[in-house]
């Protein structure tokens, strides 16, 4: 790029996509990654619903995904990506791969917020006759929401990270930009704008976050 003029509609529109492929996959990770961790609590608690061989397919299946690096993830999962949404680049395209990266990453974040929470708590609700649904939902949940606060944000940070990978494979977004016009056509200035930008949004994340965090506590 010769000047800002030039890269701040290239850059809007790369932040766009990077909106868009992590809203899509914090979506997905709270909504399938959030039962995932509970049954990875229960299945191994001796107070609730301990199942050990339940427990030890989810938590093997859990760390299968979380051991692959992101970029041969993307790469292994391109052709059930192109079936699943009928594309085979863009951020919808990436945010496939983005989603199964992040639902064990959060399951896990999750099952360490429960974690926390004081058996006392458990075996109180256990003693008042309280099914384990209603202990997942009126118990774990509620003393727990200032860890899963925590833990969305941390995964939301992950997942813009992973996004950065995702233009290796025309996902599209900052990460793309900076890719092809930073590093592949050695523009400093676009490598700059890039970078600051992200760390921009991490700060704002983070910092929207640990209000929330604060708020779910009562501070």
């Amino acid at each position: 790029m010769d000047s800002l003029s030039q890269l701040w509609p290239i850059l809007f529109k790369a932040l766009l996509e990077t909106t868009q492929m992590v809203s899509i996959a914090i979506f997905f990770a709270v909504l399938l990654g959030l039962p995932l961790g509970v049954l990875l609590y229960i299945t191994q608690h001796p107070l609730l619903f301990r199942i050990k061989p339940l427990n030890a397919a989810l938590g093997w299946l859990v760390n299968i995904i979380r051991s692959f690096p992101f970029i041969i993830l993307i790469v292994a999962i391109m052709p059930f990506a192109t079936w699943l949404v009928n594309a085979s680049h863009g951020p919808v395209f990436a945010s496939v791969a983005l989603s199964i990266a992040a639902i064990p990453l959060f399951a896990r974040l999750v099952e360490s917020s429960f974690n926390g929470v004081k058996d006392g708590v458990i075996e109180a609700s256990i003693a008042g006759g309280a099914p384990i649904l209603l202990i997942v939902t009126d118990v774990l949940l509620p003393e727990a929401k200032k860890s899963i606060a925590q833990a969305i944000t941390l995964t939301i940070i992950s997942i813009i990270a992973f996004s950065a990978t995702a233009g290796v494979v025309g996902g599209g977004g900052i990460g793309d930009l900076a890719i092809r016009y930073g590093y592949y056509r050695y523009d400093t200035l676009t490598m700059i704008v890039t970078v600051i930008v992200l760390i921009i949004i991490v700060q704002i994340v983070q910092w929207i976050g640990d209000f929330i965090a604060n708020r779910a506590e009562g501070k």
